[in-house]
Parts: C-alpha cells; structure tokens; sequence
C-alpha cells in the first residue's frame, strides 16, 4: 500500500485541472476535439513544518519520491458534526462536498497535527463508516469535534522537486506537488438552460470582469506603398473576457469544483449573461406581449437572433430577439415570446453570450475561506 503523505496543509492550496482540446477553426465556426476525457489534476501543498517535521518530509522524498504516495486532499477537508469516540466506527461529516470513496481511506488530522488513515467501508449522505474505529489515533476517550478535520485521500505521484524553505533552525515551509490519479467520476450542478445549453447564474458563483476584448481575426495587407488594407478571415466576431470566480463554504466550493469539471476545458459551451444592463426599457409590457422599447444601444439588425436574460421577481427568464424595429427615438424589439407576466419599467435586461473556456489548464486557489478562479472565455458561434 502507498505511503502516507501526512503533514497537514498550512496556507493556500493549489489546484489545476489539466485538459487537451483540439479547435479547429473554419470561416464560419469551430470544431473542438477533446483528446483526454478526464483532466490531469495537479494540487500543491506548502505545510509549515518544525524541524524534525522538516527532516522527516526530506527523508519521504529521498527514499521514495518515484513511488505512489497516500495524499489527503486537504482542500476538501471538512469537520465532523458531532464529537468522535475512540470505539466509534462512524464519523459524522457531510460526505456530499468532498471525494470520499467506498473501500479507500480518509485522513484524520487532529488539532493540526499529522494525519493518520482509516478505511472506509461505507458511506452515507451524513456520515463515513470505517473498517476499525480509530482507536489509538484519538489522544483521548473522546475528541470534540472542533479539533478534528477529515479529508478524503487519493493515491498520488511527486511531480515536482521537493522544496524547502528553512526560516529560523525550528521553522520552515514544505512545497509538495502531486499528480493525482483515479480521476473522481463528477456530476455537474443543476443550472438553468435555455435552448439546450446550461446558463451561468448561480449566486454561489460571484463573477467581476477583469479584462475583456472585443476582435474580429483580420489579416492586415500592407505592400508598403499604399494604404493598409484589412481583409477579414473569418466571418464570427469574437468577445473574450476573463471572469472571477468565487465560491465560500464547503458546499459552494464542491459545487464550482463539479462546474469547472463539466466544462471539460475548452469543450463545453454555456451561456454567460453579460450582467451589464444593455436594454434599458422605454415602457412597461404586459404579460402578454412580445414588444419592448428600449433606449437605442446597437444597430436594428444587430439585435436580431441575440438572446437575452430579464431579471423577473419571480426568477431569471430567456428570451430571443427575433426582429427590430425604429420607432421614433426608440427601438421595439419583438422577442421569441411573451413572458407570461407583467415587466416593469426598471428590470433590468442583459444580454446572453455563448462561450466556452479559452483554456484547457483551469487553476482553482483554495484558500482557508474562499475558493477562487480566474477563468478566460471566448465567444463562439451557436
């Protein structure tokens, strides 16, 4: 059996999914060809270590830093509900936000001390059931449970040296980088759709654009004795941005870990409402209308086939531009269909934008209250 990796993670931990995408790209769209079905995860822990901690951490990478090795996933640790008893075979931990598996082990940490095994035979919504209780692993009868952690464990392979970083005689940081294998099977969260692809909403989710850029793939002619010239190569404008992505809490963080999954790098498109206000409305429409007047923002035939989002009391509805129209220093726009109730003046209405991940390497920074994201995406055609 692979040897435990048992110091405790001290600071931020990283975490990179790694997926290969082929994109071909023609004049009028894109094909995207994954070539590896599950991604590479790669996580990276700094444990702040005393100096026999220090020397036992050097020792494990001398003598086996090519093996397997047992590593807690420290960034899914979470504590148990109740207090834990040496006799008990059953602790009490929320098992849905975390990859713990029937038949592998589970870490136990207490007061942030090195971890030690146990095996899990079952598992319940609400609890991990073990093949033996912890017994000896415990310092006493009964442990509270605010001084315990749990985390699951997946087997591992060093992927970088070893690293470090001796600050006085009895203190000193650890960087320890593993390749993960037995890649977790994860199911998406339940998001709203429209027209077949999942929209970006979830309020566990905090998006704030960074950057964005607004491109057409041109080529420029320039034969040094007149005026440049730019020929167009392709018939799609493009729109990228990058967006922060930021979820608290063990059950927000799971659910962005499951979302990220689901985008399978640069494979998987979904909608992602601009949240900008585009369409600001001249006048309230009923329940039963498709027109709205809106402030001129873009050309008439540039808001036919846009889809957009209305924040509606009741919750979030999609629509379709399907014509535009002047009228007078306005724009009616009729949509795909009615809304089935009354819309306010002040709604606030924003445009949706098909897109995917510019990115086949998403790295996820997992700090002691948040989990955090920065993720580039590219508009593309629908």
């Amino acid at each position: 059996m692979p040897e435990l990796w048992p110091f405790p993670a001290a600071q931020e931990i990283t975490e990179v999914l790694e997926w290969r995408t082929d994109v071909l790209q023609s004049q009028a769209g894109e094909q995207r060809i994954a070539l590896r079905s599950t991604p590479r995860e790669i996580v990276t822990f700094q444990h702040r270590c005393d100096a026999l901690g220090i020397a036992r951490a050097s020792e494990l990478a001398r003598t086996g830093f090519a093996r397997d090795w047992q590593v807690p996933l420290w960034h899914m640790a979470v504590q148990p509900t109740a207090d834990v008893a040496q006799g008990a075979t059953e602790i009490a931990v929320d098992t849905t936000v975390a990859d713990f598996r029937v038949g592998d082990a589970v870490a136990i940490a207490v007061d942030g001390a090195e971890a030690s095994l146990a095996e899990i035979t079952s598992i319940e919504a609400d609890r991990v059931i073990l093949v033996e209780p912890p017994g000896a692993q415990l310092p006493g009868a009964i442990v509270a449970a605010a001084r315990i952690t749990v985390a699951p464990v997946r087997a591992g392979v060093l992927s970088a040296p070893v690293e470090i970083a001796r600050r006085r005689q009895n203190d000193g940081m650890v960087t320890a980088t593993f390749l993960l294998r037995d890649a977790p099977d994860l199911t998406a969260p339940v998001l709203p759709s429209y027209l077949g692809r999942p929209v970006q909403t979830d309020p566990s989710l905090t998006r704030s654009p960074i950057t964005a850029s607004l491109r057409r793939a041109v080529e420029y002619v320039d034969n040094g004795f007149g005026p440049v010239v730019a020929e167009p190569l392709r018939d799609l404008f493009e729109r990228g941005e990058a967006i922060n992505l930021k979820a608290q809490g063990a059950a927000e963080r799971w659910a962005l870990r499951c979302w990220l999954w689901s985008l399978r790098g640069r494979q998987t498109s979904f909608w992602l409402p601009t949240w900008g206000r585009e369409l600001q409305l001249r006048a309230a429409m009923t329940s039963g209308s498709t027109l709205m007047r809106v402030a001129p923002v873009a050309e008439l035939a540039a808001y036919v086939g846009r889809a957009i989002l209305l924040e509606m009391p009741s919750d979030f509805r999609f629509r379709t531009i399907n014509a535009a129209v002047a009228e007078g220093a306005d724009h009616r726009l009729t949509l795909s269909s009615s809304l089935g109730e009354p819309v306010a003046i002040g709604t606030k209405v924003h445009f949706l934008t098909l897109v995917r991940s510019d990115a086949d390497r998403v790295e996820i920074r997992n700090g002691a209250a948040a989990s955090e994201v920065t993720l580039p995406v590219v508009e593309v055609p629908e």
